[in-house]
């Protein structure tokens, strides 16, 4: 399941394999027996696998991951869709610590990944309430992905996360013939676990994290978690092989990856919500089940982060957010929706 050696650095790097054991589908349960326990400052490879491999079985299935969707009961995924890798114990991690997640490195498992049009998606009446599968194919060499083809999806409700579809090679059709898209691999569920008990679904974002599904999260940034349950118990998945800002459609391009990653401990370090820093800027995030709510959030999180950071007055962080700020909506299709701002870092002289 892991093994682990120790690097040049004195930090231990781990492996962590998504098996049957180490895979938890649709749900954060603080009571999951932790999988993998790590120091502050180890690194871990890690498998993430998407919930949609089912959609596209001749592409996002090799015998492991066949495995998993074979060996998990339909009637036990839940609440939740998504598969997550873990949970990681962190030693000495409690609530009121951060916890950072360093992403070094990404890469598809599989070369394919599929946008799903769902009937959750923001225009779903407008397309009259009808499902498709897009297949993309990967080139990880030329940093794009390109359409194979596309086919309706034929059942009239998705209920069942995973459940594997049957689709005849003539009902394929061409797709997005001539358009390639920029490959940005990221996380799109990641966190620790929240406060409370028992089995909490994947769907929501939150002051966890969890399904943040920001595009920005990628290779070379960290995303600080504030940590609700002894041990921080991080969880890994849903992963990305593109996405825009919104995912408007009910989903991003869903592939599995595998990341290597470190996480930091920073004792005492209070966060009310992820805050992702990338080599440029400070991304701050807000949710909530209405937009100008999950806006208000975002903006006053970076105002706490500017008056921490550069010692600016409340007011001079909220002029600044408005003159400087970037901000952004994450996604409009997990119920609680989320919106997130930046501000570059390099402002400062």
């Amino acid at each position: 399941m892991s093994r682990s050696n120790v690097n040049g650095c004195g930090h231990e790097l781990h492996q962590l394999q998504a098996t049957v054991e180490t895979i938890q589908w649709g749900a954060f349960d603080s009571s999951t027996k932790p999988v993998l326990t790590v120091q502050s400052g180890d690194y871990i490879e890690i498998e993430c696998l998407t919930h949609h491999a089912g959609d596209a079985v001749d592409f996002l299935m090799d015998e492991e991951v066949r495995k998993i969707y074979e060996a998990v009961p339909e009637e036990t995924r839940g609440p939740g869709a998504h598969i997550v890798t873990g949970p990681i114990y962190v030693t000495n991690a409690e609530p009121g610590d951060a916890l950072e997640c360093r992403v070094l490195h990404m890469r598809p498992r599989l070369n394919y990944g599929l946008n799903f049009v769902g009937r959750w998606g923001l225009l779903d009446k407008e397309f009259g309430g009808k499902e498709h599968v897009f297949v993309y194919e990967a080139d990880v060499n030329s940093g794009v992905a390109r359409a194979v083809f596309q086919y309706a999806y034929d059942s009239p409700i998705r209920r069942v996360p995973g459940r594997i579809t049957t689709v005849k090679a003539s009902d394929r059709k061409p797709a997005l013939e001539g358009i390639r898209v920029p490959l940005r691999l990221h996380f799109g569920t990641a966190g620790v676990c929240p406060a409370g008990e028992g089995k909490i679904s994947t769907i929501p974002p939150g002051n966890h994290g969890g399904n943040v599904d920001n595009r920005e999260f990628v290779a070379g940034t960290s995303m600080f978690y504030p940590v609700h349950q002894k041990g921080a118990l991080f969880w890994a998945g849903d992963t990305h092989f593109s996405q825009g800002d919104g995912e408007v459609n009910g989903t991003a391009i869903e592939g599995h990856i595998n990341a290597t990653i470190q996480l930091v401990l920073h004792k005492g370090r209070h966060l009310k919500s992820p805050i992702l820093e990338t080599p440029k800027a400070w991304v701050t995030h807000g949710f909530n089940e209405d937009l100008d709510e999950a806006v208000r959030g975002a903006v006053l999180e970076m105002i706490d982060v500017l008056q921490r950071n550069w010692h600016l007055s409340r007011l001079e962080a909220y002029s600044l957010c408005s003159v400087a700020g970037d901000l952004r909506v994450t996604q409009v299709v997990d119920g609680v929706k989320g919106a997130h701002m930046a501000i570059r870092r390099d402002l400062r002289c």
